[in-house]
């Protein structure tokens, strides 16, 4: 059976997905990973929550793929924002996600250049225009959904120079601390996969508080989406039956 990974961070993030499921089937625990296997409008899933931090994603992407038959992987959660169009709860589809503190400069390499995957890397491109087409026909008009790039690195970016110089260097429109380590593994393992994040915050020196105060409301957006995506899908399979 070929079952859809998705991926969150934090409690809020998964709790907001799990919501959607409306047939939850199992709870498998692997190597301390609680995973949550159910349906989402009738496509198979399986959804775990990784922790904080590239090492946690990276180490749950390869676990979901070595333990299930994933045929793509989507990492949905909250960000900072790093462009000034982009206001809390507006939602970012990542085209491209970056490395932003992965560094071997020394050896020739650009900044945020990964061996084996490259500067970036690119969402898998039928999963990309899906999304582009929910944009096109969303009837939404409360909050921003764009496409954009995503910046991720092992730093919760509190400091406006350091927001600055990522957007700088990247063009990246919001940074997190997972979306490219899950990427990476992706790439490594030939499975399809795309981000989805929502504005939880601004770094401002202190932003921390307003991660705190708008994580549930940026989760509950960027999960509007995954549910529009479930839907759109069932209803393309009904379709073709």
């Amino acid at each position: 059976m070929k079952y859809v990974g998705i991926i969150t961070a934090m409690n809020e993030e998964l709790e907001a997905v799990r919501k959607l499921m409306d047939d939850e089937q199992d709870l498998k625990t692997i190597f301390g990973l609680d995973i949550i296997i159910g349906k989402i409008y009738n496509t198979d899933c399986v959804l775990v929550r990784c922790g904080a931090g590239k090492v946690n994603a990276a180490r749950t992407t390869q676990i979901l793929i070595d333990n299930f038959d994933i045929n793509y992987i989507i990492n949905v959660g909250v960000a900072g924002s790093l462009n000034y169009k982009f206001d809390i709860g507006d939602v970012i589809i990542g085209e491209k996600v970056v490395q932003h503190d992965f560094d071997i400069t020394a050896f020739g390499h650009s900044k945020g250049y990964v061996p084996g995957v490259g500067n970036e890397a690119f969402s898998d491109h039928e999963l990309l225009e899906k999304f582009k087409s929910l944009i096109k026909n969303s009837e939404e008009k409360i909050y921003n959904i764009e496409i954009g790039t995503i910046a991720t690195g092992d730093i919760f970016v509190t400091e406006i120079s350091m927001k600055d110089k990522i957007a700088s260097k990247f063009k990246a429109d919001c940074v997190e601390m997972e979306a490219s380590a899950v990427a990476q593994v992706c790439v490594l393992s030939n499975i399809p996969f795309i981000s989805i994040r929502s504005i939880s915050d601004k770094p401002n020196n202190s932003n921390e508080k307003d991660y705190e105060q708008n994580i549930k409301l940026a989760s509950k957006r960027a999960t509007n989406l995954l549910k529009d995506f479930f839907i759109n899908e069932k209803i393309s399979r009904e379709f073709t039956e």
